[in-house]
């Protein structure tokens, strides 16, 4: 922890601190694993604010900061340090919060947006958050494989929903990424269709999107499978996405802008005659949140460095008739992709 810290303060001007309050960034500075808890960082100290609940474990898992019960030194806590400046989470904090913090500022302090510097660092991923990751995303893969022989006709989504989530903590994993995404039919036109008491049909797709949080980081991948036999136009539409899905994967190099890697899969839906039905961005980043940066947008200038772990996830929704979407994670080593997800991407009939 303490080289990420070392690596935010060498950002800062010598009369800059931060004041973090966002959970992902708290756990990743500190180790700490509440959300009722701010950190104070300045060129000369570090501290962690939390209740009397807390506290025990704050002294525990935040090695190096000072601990303060926020019941008896929040109060004086900027104080307690000599800088002007004092950054905070503009997206994490509300009006009403910023208001209550800023009050306590001494005099010739102020406050200061600086989201974006706290957050910078977590988009390169270290040795030891690649394996977490990593790990995580072996879960789902097995979750993955064991699914596969739950899923047949007349069973409904949210039950192989309920399917993959138990079997994933079964695995060890202590929360969920996200809510499991499991649409069959025409429902999986719907990129993010919330699993129902829909019963699967003969004929059918079937797009499961799922993940699983190990050690406090995520996972994510995405599998579309047909229940019964494909016809000639799931066959079309699923084998597109794949060959963008493929063929993007294998572009992926560190210097390349993110926005050029998003428009290699593009191109490929795009002359396939499927370009309006693929509205989002090919992926984003993963980690601690679900949803990191940079991403893998038509938008997105920011360019592929070694150590960005993102997801590649092109899709076709059709309404009316359904969508396919194919997810791997993948983390950018020695200047190009490597795969986290294992499961198998060929179309898969059950």
């Amino acid at each position: 922890m303490q080289s990420r810290i070392d690596k935010l303060c060498e950002k800062m001007h010598d009369n800059e601190a931060v004041f973090i309050s966002s959970y992902p960034n708290i756990f990743y500075y500190s180790g700490f694993t509440s959300e009722d808890a701010y950190l104070l960082i300045s060129h000369s100290g570090k501290y962690i604010i939390t209740d009397s609940r807390y506290t025990i474990q704050a002294r525990e898992q935040a090695k190096g900061f000072e601990v303060i019960d926020i019941a008896k030194g929040f109060e004086k806590i900027f104080s307690r340090i000599d800088e002007k400046y004092i950054g905070f989470e503009e997206s994490y904090m509300s009006v009403a919060e910023n208001k209550r913090i800023r009050a306590k500022l001494k005099d010739g302090q102020d406050f200061v947006e600086m989201q974006n510097l706290i957050n910078k660092p977590r988009e390169i991923k270290d040795e030891c958050e690649i394996k977490k990751i990593a790990e995580a995303e072996k879960i789902g893969d097995m979750a993955f494989e064991y699914v596969l022989g739950r899923i047949k006709e007349g069973v409904t989504e949210r039950e192989i929903a309920l399917d993959l989530e138990f079997f994933m903590k079964k695995q060890g994993a202590t929360a969920l990424s996200f809510d499991t995404i499991s649409a069959s039919g025409i429902r999986s036109a719907m990129p993010h269709g919330i699993a129902t008491d829909k019963k699967i049909e003969n004929g059918d797709f079937l797009t499961l999107d799922f993940g699983c949080v190990f050690e406090g980081y995520c996972s994510d991948m995405t599998r579309t499978v047909v229940v019964g036999k494909a016809n000639d136009k799931q066959k079309e539409i699923y084998n597109t996405v794949l060959k963008a899905q493929t063929t993007a994967i294998d572009a992926i190099k560190a210097g390349m802008k993110c926005s050029e890697v998003d428009g290699v899969a593009r191109k490929i839906i795009t002359d396939a005659g499927y370009g309006e039905n693929f509205g989002h961005s090919l992926g984003h980043s993963v980690g601690i949140e679900i949803h990191e940066n940079p991403s893998f947008s038509p938008k997105n200038n920011a360019v592929v460095q070694n150590g960005n772990v993102i997801t590649v996830e092109p899709g076709i929704y059709i309404d009316g008739f359904g969508g396919v979407r194919i997810e791997d994670l993948i983390v950018v080593q020695n200047g190009k992709a490597v795969n986290l997800t294992s499961s198998p991407k060929e179309l898969i009939e059950i």
